[in-house]
């Protein structure tokens, strides 16, 4: 699994209808796209849970680099995007987990990116297992659809997204309206952690 993420920033008084309206008219591009686990499309507005700016800020789980290479640079759907902004920097994470939640049949109505630091210079498994762990414990309360959690191994930073029902706690991180949620690979998403436990010698 593989996590992207990209943050397309907009003036503070750019209207957001705009989004709005084409997510609503290409959202559903993504809905059987081959590789894709699913794609969140998000956005913050200015004054609006916490938001200080505009964003429109898709968020990405890839079942394979197929299919996000295919989406990146083999003529996929992010051409749209580079043909209407400038073209935003793509950041990606190794997968590590995806815990399904309580309401994983359900759609979600926010979302929340938690980007952390290591906080030490040394092994990353205890603070790479705490965060696995607190994901999956979330994952069961109500009003959770998934969490999943990614590492970026150059600048040494845990990223967790969660998808939710109602919006999420100032320590769940920054808060995203989902306004169109594409799953086609959901139940072959998968992380190292799923298939084993972690190890310490």
């Amino acid at each position: 699994m593989y996590a992207m993420h990209y943050d397309i920033g907009l003036p503070s008084d750019y209207d957001m209808n705009i989004i709005k309206e084409r997510v609503a008219r290409t959202g559903a591009a993504l809905d059987t796209w081959p590789g894709l686990g699913l794609k969140a499309s998000l956005i913050r507005e200015n004054g609006k849970a916490g938001a200080t700016t505009n964003s429109y800020a898709p968020f990405y789980l890839w079942a394979d680099t197929d299919g996000m290479n295919r989406f990146l640079w083999g003529g996929g759907a992010f051409s749209a995007i580079v043909k209407s902004f400038p073209r935003p920097a793509v950041r990606h994470w190794t997968g590590v987990s995806f815990s399904r939640g309580a309401d994983v049949g359900a759609l979600p109505e926010w979302a929340a990116i938690r980007r952390t630091p290591l906080t030490t210079q040394s092994d990353p498994t205890f603070e790479v297992e705490a965060a696995v762990i607190g994901a999956a414990a979330r994952a069961t309360e109500p009003g959770c659809h998934s969490i999943a959690i990614g590492v970026d191994p150059a600048s040494w930073e845990i990223v967790r997204f969660s998808l939710l029902m109602q919006q999420p706690a100032q320590d769940e991180g920054a808060a995203y309206r989902v306004l169109h949620l594409s799953r086609p690979g959901l139940d072959t998403l998968s992380a190292w952690a799923d298939r084993e436990h972690f190890k310490r010698d």
